[in-house]
């Protein structure tokens, strides 16, 4: 079984010079964190001495401090090393989707050219922090491999439908919202032909600074010129969610500040907030809390796949579900801010999670 990830590498090169200088942003993060060089090092797995050399050769390189060591106060990064830190963490928080996205579809295509492969579950399924921990426990298990696509809500369906995954995960808002949402992903559902996996609910909100310094309390608060918005992007299923949210209270977005720049997941919003870009964000608790800020629940969803009836009797999915089902998987979960298994791996029918009421 072949494991494959990819991580992005920041290296810095001047004008008028071709050699580049790579930095270890994850270095810095832990200095920021810790506040002792000697963390860092031990993290980065190298010594004392060199991690000192690193930081003197990459102040040199920019002409400008990366830390501060003031005495009891232990180490600091400065504005400028600090900057670096945020920068790494929002482009991580934006394309880790993406990049395992490909490194799912190259472990796949390679996989299937071993001897005696794995079987393969493929799934579709909105980015989120669960689907995730899902995937880490399904990962012990050496006769299976997760093909995990992140996509969005009505994607996933269209993918099912087409056979080109396995298990489409799909999340619901609970309450009056609901019914619009059952509208859109019936068209794409058959009765006597697919059937409901059910997985956990997560609470989706404001994301805002420690402290909510601005009193954001209400969506009616973002209308004010001076909060900064930060926004997903319109085929997310989370920007459906919070544009219904909006029509819901009679607010247009345009009058939104920030309203028509986006970011493409919970956790590159999270940190857009985090590092003073916005004010503000719409996503779910569990990114929030990632980036130490304050939350402001105003909905629950419901998430779960949907799957072909067939496949629930085959072994491999059996496994998948013995997974959902387990304690392992129960605490993974409860570790998750605003998440909560609910009937994880319980088999229910189309027609009693997707029942439209007049």
């Amino acid at each position: 079984m072949i494991r494959i990830e990819i991580e992005p590498v920041w290296r810095f090169r001047k004008d008028d010079d071709p050699r580049s200088m790579l930095v270890m942003l994850d270095f810095l993060n832990e200095i920021r964190e810790t506040g002792k060089i000697t963390r860092a090092a031990e993290q980065a797995q190298i010594s004392y001495r060199h991690a000192w050399n690193l930081i003197e050769k990459w102040s040199a390189f920019f002409g400008t401090s990366l830390v501060d060591r003031r005495q009891g106060r232990g180490t600091t990064l400065t504005p400028f090393g600090d900057k670096l830190v945020w920068a790494g963490q929002r482009l991580r928080a934006r394309l880790k989707p993406q990049l395992e996205n490909l490194s799912q579809e190259l472990e796949t295509e390679i996989n299937q050219l071993l001897p005696h492969g794995p079987a393969i579950i493929r799934v579709h399924a909105s980015h989120g922090f669960a689907v995730a921990e899902l995937r880490e426990l399904l990962s012990r298990d050496p006769d299976i491999v997760v093909d995990l696509r992140y996509v969005s809500n009505q994607t996933s369906l269209v993918s099912l439908a087409r056979n080109e995954c396995d298990l489409a995960g799909i999340h619901l808002p609970q309450g009056e919202l609901r019914q619009r949402s059952i509208a859109a992903c019936k068209e794409w559902l058959t009765p006597g032909l697919h059937c409901v996996v059910g997985f956990v609910t997560r609470e989706m909100g404001l994301m805002v600074k420690r402290g909510n310094p601005l009193a954001i309390d209400s969506l009616e608060r973002l209308l004010d010129p001076a909060i900064r918005f930060i926004n997903r992007d319109p085929a997310s299923g989370t920007r459906l969610l919070f544009e219904q949210l909006l029509a819901q209270h009679g607010i247009d977005g345009v009058g939104i500040n920030g309203y028509a720049q986006v970011e493409f997941t919970h956790a590159a919003v999270a940190a857009y907030v985090a590092s003073d870009m916005a004010d503000a964000s719409f996503g779910v608790e569990a990114a929030a809390r990632q980036f130490g800020l304050d939350f402001i629940r105003l909905v629950t969803e419901d998430y779960v796949f949907v799957c072909l009836k067939l496949l629930i009797e085959q072994e491999p999915m059996k496994r998948v579900l013995a997974i959902m089902r387990s304690p392992e998987f129960d605490v993974a979960v409860s570790k998750l801010p605003g998440y909560a298994a609910k009937d994880a791996g319980l088999i229910k029918s189309v027609g009693d999670v997707f029942r439209q009421t007049a």
